[in-house]
Formats: C-alpha cells, sequence, structure tokens
C-alpha cells in the first residue's frame, strides 16, 4: 500500500513522505473496460502535447520525486491508461533516471499497474531484472472477465492476460492481482476467488469495488446538488433503477457486503498466511490498534496523488478534475503542492464532511466513511455524505469482527 504523506522527525531531522501515482499516458488504453473511470479524461483534460510524458517531464519528477523525499524507500507507481503502450524503452529511461538521481542511502521501488495484454518475454525479463512489481488487472475465470474487460473491437482480453501471467511466472516476477467486483462477477465470490488463488496463482490481491455515478465523467461528487442526491432506502440508491444514481454495471452495495463476506471465509479456514487480501490485512491491523494502510478506509485522505503526463497534479486519480488540480510540476516543486493548503484541506475534509449517521456508527474505526468519491447518497434523514457502500461495508464489518478480533489476540500473544 502507498504510504500517508507525512511530515515530521525522524532521527532528529525533519522528513517527509509522499506518494504520487504517474500517469505518463494518460487516459490512453488499448482496452475498453466497460466500467473503466479513467477513459473520459481524454475528453476532460485539455492538453496541447501528444498523450505522452515528455522527457523533460519525466527527469523533473523523478529527480523530485527522491529529492523531496527524506526517507529510505521510495516507491514509483506507474500507472495509466496503460503504461506500456510507451513502450519498453519508455521504461528503461525511468530505471536510468532513477538511478541517476538515487543517492546510496535510499531504495528505490517500482510498481506497474498493467492489463498485461503487450507484455512479453522481453518486458517480463526487463521487470524480473529490474524488480518491478507488477499489479495484473483481472476479474475472475474468463467468464466473468470478458464480461467487462474487453478490446475496443468488444473482444475479450482473458487469454492475453493469462498468456502473460504465464510468462510473469516463468520469469520469476513478482506481481498481485487487481479485482474490479461489479455486477458482472459481485454474485460469484468463490468463483473469482479460488480462481485468482488457486490457478492464477496470485498470493497478493486487491478487489476494487465499482462505484461510478451518472455524470461522473463532467463533475467530482463533492458538486453535486445533494437535494438531487437519493436517500440509502430510495430505490434510486441502488442499479437497475431507471433513475439510479449509478450505472447498471456498478456493485449493488449488498452485492459487495456478499462478496467480501464470502471471500473473507475461504480465506480465513484456508489461505490465512498463504494469501494476503489487502483489505483483510489491513482490517486486522486495525483489530490490532492500528491505523488503515488502505486510503479508503483511513480517517484523512489526500495519500494518493496523481501526475498527468503533462506534468499537472491533482489531489487524487479519481479527483482528476479541473477543480481538484493543485499545480503544475514545471511551476511548482512536488513537495510545494502535497503539503499545500489546498491538499490539506481534501485531505482533512474526509473527516470534516461525515453525516452524524456516521460519526455514531460502531464501525466508523473501520470504515471511517469509505473513499470520498462513493459518497454520493443521503442519510434517511436526508443528510448528504453518505457512502454508497454503507450497507455492504456495515455486512462485511460485523461479520468479520469476531473473527479478527480472535486473530488479533492469536497474532499478539
Amino acid at each position: 500500500m502507498t504510504p500517508q504523506p507525512q511530515q515530521h522527525t525522524r532521527k532528529g531531522k525533519p522528513t517527509t513522505r509522499f506518494h504520487i501515482m504517474v500517469k505518463p499516458i494518460g487516459p490512453i488504453c488499448n482496452l475498453d473496460c466497460t466500467y473503466c473511470f479513467y477513459l473520459h479524461k481524454e475528453e476532460l483534460l485539455s492538453t496541447d502535447t501528444r498523450w505522452r510524458m515528455s522527457d523533460e517531464v519525466l527527469e523533473n519528477f523523478i529527480r523530485q520525486y527522491i529529492e523531496q523525499q527524506n526517507w529510505d524507500e521510495i516507491v514509483f507507481s506507474w500507472q495509466g491508461g496503460e503504461p506500456t503502450l510507451l513502450g519498453l524503452d519508455f521504461f528503461k529511461k525511468v530505471v536510468e533516471l532513477e538511478k541517476k538521481y538515487a543517492p546510496p542511502d535510499k531504495r528505490i521501488e517500482n510498481d506497474l499497474q498493467t492489463n498485461c495484454t503487450l507484455l512479453d518475454d522481453e518486458w517480463c525479463e526487463f521487470l524480473a531484472e529490474n524488480n518491478f512489481l507488477v499489479g495484473l488487472s483481472i476479474d475472475g475465470p474468463k467468464k466473468l472477465h470478458d464480461a467487462s474487460r474487453v478490446h475496443k473491437d468488444g473482444r475479450g482480453s482473458f487469454d492475453e492476460v493469462m498468456r502473460a501471467a504465464k510468462l510473469l511466472h516463468k520469469h520469476k516476477v513478482k506481481f498481485n492481482t487487481l479485482t474490479c467486483v461489479s455486477a458482472a462477477n459481485a454474485r460469484k465470490p468463490l468463483d473469482v476467488y479460488r480462481f485468482l488463488t488457486r490457478e492464477l496463482g496470485s498470493t497478493r490481491l486487491q478487489f476494487i469495488p465499482i462505484v461510478e455515478p451518472k455524470f461522473f465523467n463532467k463533475t467530482p461528487t463533492q458538486h453535486w446538488d445533494p437535494e438531487k442526491l437519493p436517500k440509502l432506502d430510495d430505490p434510486e440508491a441502488r442499479p437497475g433503477h431507471p433513475d439510479s444514481i449509478v450505472y447498471d454495471w456498478c456493485v449493488d452495495p449488498e452485492d459487495w457486503g456478499y462478496f467480501m463476506c464470502k471471500v473473507f471465509d475461504d480465506w480465513y479456514r484456508r489461505d490465512i498466511g498463504k494469501a494476503w487480501v489487502y483489505y483483510f490485512e489491513t482490517a486486522l491491523k486495525q483489530h490490532m490498534g492500528g491505523v488503515a494502510d488502505m486510503c479508503t478506509l483511513a480517517p484523512i485522505c489526500g495519500k494518493g496523488l496523481a501526475i498527468e503526463h503533462n506534468g499537472d497534479v491533482y489531489s487524487c486519480d479519481h479527483y482528476v478534475y479541473p477543480e481538484y488540480r493543485i499545480g503544475n510540476i514545471r511551476d511548482y516543486t512536488l513537495e510545494e503542492m502535497v503539503f499545500s493548503g489546498k491538499q490539506k484541506k481534501f485531505g482533512l475534509d474526509k473527516d470534516v464532511t461525515l453525516p452524524q449517521r456516521c460519526r455514531q456508527c460502531e464501525f466508523l474505526w473501520m470504515c471511517a466513511g469509505g473513499c470520498p468519491k462513493d459518497r454520493i447518497i443521503r442519510t434517511p434523514s436526508g443528510e448528504p455524505g453518505l457512502n454508497y457502500l454503507c450497507l455492504g461495508w456495515k455486512q462485511y464489518f460485523g461479520h468479520i469482527k469476531p473473527y479478527l478480533e480472535e486473530l488479533a489476540k492469536t497474532v499478539q500473544a
């Protein structure tokens, strides 16, 4: 998981640590996934350059990202769109620049989130040699994966992803899986989980609930008219209704809870110590008195900033809108933008804007209101800012609580 932005004292010296997702090709992708929240940025983002990070911006970013963090480990995260469309030479240049600017006392790590359709032996040799962690996007077995993750012509991408997965294993490239939970696969939790762990061989798994409100492509959540948002028990607060707040392909809140409970049960019975599921591990940490590693469940937001191909920096990759542009790397340093008043307010607003229903909830310490982008419904009393997935989160948190309390005692013993 990405580190929380920090300014504090370490070994008597002032230190800074932050994380920025790099979008070196912007929203450009060779796939046309049904639920992708980033493809529309091609229309939203204005640019006078090609959809490719220039050598100037790339070097400026890498230099600043290393120099302005007084920390032992610096993590670069390359995302898209589909970053492998930039070609292998681009990432060879990345590694060269990292070596150029990294002092001996800093360890450089790279992770690459990819649909894997373009990976071949040469790519995998490079990734292994340079110790890249690959995030492999896959939604389950063929039928479930190909329901959403398709090419521009409608062809499924499953066979190409599986071919790439075999290459990753062959070259011993570290990888984890990122699985989007949508209407297509939410009712098949064990089909998904057992495929990922027992057929694909994934030992590190991340699940992402697909929640995209209608008109999200133009307007961020917090800029909607709250009076037009449905209440928790309204049929419009669920997918499938003609006037639903979300698209039909989004996960239903209770299906999300069902999916997570079923996967947790299988993991708890069979895979503790074998498979690392991010949601379960962060929940265990919380039950042991720690703070969630995942930004969506942490009390303060703002840990996952994004830099676009043209050097524009945004508060979060889910908030790449003009309203959340902090600045450009040509005009300000990364440190100035990350710790700016605007970004701090963005992070603190996660707690400030919580409705009273959340503040009184027994699971607030685990949920923190969830991701702000998903706060698109109102409480039964009409207060805005309730998370669309509230029913599912409560179902999941209530289900795992006794198991994790016992597990936490065992770990701490």
